[in-house]
């Protein structure tokens, strides 16, 4: 008298209860993994906090030519052994700004924040805030800094926003007309 198929052995309302049980402890997880995410975010974003208010205390205004800028890893940077091997390894392979600089008749490379590499064009004296090797401001010492260019992205949802604008335009004429 068993039945040759095994999962008409179930009732539907067996199945649905087990599907429940199921989606109850896949939420749970889920829950329990975003709290720990979470915490761990926190605890990061404490680390980050103080780290910077270190580097902001231990900074020093230094005034340097910029020869060139780029992104490239930390190892084909040129610096020295040391900081390459103080690195976390993920870091390692990624790719970071990097300005090659001329501080008085030394040339050196520094590592910089990510609105400073792009707010600096290469041939141009500056006035920065670094910390060790690591560029935190930059100030252009003759005018104000260059305006960043702008990504596909911007220029699409500047495109975007001037055509709302003038069916807009073109609606309010229309109604304004009848």
């Amino acid at each position: 008298d068993t039945p040759s198929n095994p999962f008409t052995a179930f009732s539907t309302r067996d199945w649905q209860a087990a599907l429940i049980k199921i989606l109850l402890i896949v939420i749970a997880v889920l829950l329990v993994l975003l709290v720990v995410l979470y915490i761990f975010g926190r605890k990061a974003e404490k680390k980050a906090d103080s780290q910077r208010k270190t580097m902001e205390g231990q900074s020093q205004m230094m005034s340097f030519y910029v020869i060139d800028k780029k992104k490239m890893k930390l190892s084909e940077a040129g610096f020295p052994k040391i900081v390459v091997e103080q690195t976390p390894k993920y870091l390692r392979r990624a790719k970071v700004p990097i300005l090659k600089v001329k501080v008085g008749p030394k040339v050196m490379s520094l590592m910089c924040d990510g609105t400073v590499f792009d707010s600096i064009l290469p041939k141009q004296e500056v006035k920065a805030q670094v910390s060790g090797i690591y560029v935190m401001s930059a100030k252009r010492i003759r005018g104000p800094l260059p305006e960043p260019k702008k990504t596909r992205k911007q220029l699409k949802e500047e495109k975007k926003a001037a055509k709302l604008a003038e069916k807009a335009k073109a609606e309010k004429a229309n109604a304004k007309s009848k």
